[in-house]
């Protein structure tokens, strides 16, 4: 049965997020509040963790993870990042994006996009994510937390425990949680592609009259 943390948001209690970081450290998997909905996280290296996030949204190996950082500069050790790509991501991260970009060999090959060496790579603007970041001092593999059939991501921390709290090891609730997806966006090319548009401005990205 899943454990239920209080999150204060603005100002994370210590205590409860070195207790996430623990369980995290551990092979848990956490359902978490971002500034885009609610995500499933788990540390890299632990494939039973990674199953059984996969599980529980009904997906296959085919379906990626994206790496959660803290900042730009662990971001740069797991993908590669021109001049123009650093400019584009130092305006407009933190913030409600997942990035696909050229991976590095930190990223382990079945994290990858299979045909191209690409990684999801995102950087939230949300205090309690990164103080959980900065406990594990590591980035978190995460999925949104979508479940398959169903319209939208959950986004009420109640409603996914009395639903997934015999999958889950730990739901946060941190109070009201912003519903809907990242946009993504593929800054592999020469210029951005939009692969979904949702909570982040396109604008920054020349993309804002295909929303």
């Amino acid at each position: 049965m899943s454990q239920l943390f209080n999150i204060h948001l603005d100002n994370p209690q210590p205590r409860l997020i070195k207790h996430t970081a623990e369980i995290l450290q551990e092979g848990g998997v956490i359902a978490y509040p971002t500034d885009s909905g609610y995500a499933l996280g788990c540390m890299l290296g632990f494939s039973d963790a990674q199953t059984r996030i996969r599980q529980i949204r009904g997906v296959d190996d085919k379906h990626l993870f994206t790496l959660v950082c803290r900042n730009l500069s662990e971001l740069g050790t797991y993908a590669m990042v021109n001049n123009s790509q650093f400019r584009l991501l130092k305006a407009n991260t933190p913030g409600a994006y997942t990035f696909i970009l050229n991976a590095t060999r930190e990223v382990p090959k079945k994290l990858q996009h299979a045909k191209r060496n690409a990684v999801g790579i995102r950087v939230p603007n949300h205090a309690v994510v990164q103080a959980i970041l900065e406990a594990i001092d590591a980035p978190m593999l995460s999925m949104t937390l979508h479940i398959t059939g169903e319209d939208e991501p959950m986004s009420e921390a109640w409603e996914i425990r009395d639903r997934l709290e015999h999958q889950l090891d730990l739901v946060i609730d941190a109070g009201h949680c912003a519903a809907g997806a990242t946009s993504v966006i593929d800054l592999t090319g020469d210029v951005p592609t939009l692969v979904r548009a949702g909570q982040g401005d396109l604008a920054p990205f020349g993309l804002e009259d295909n929303h």
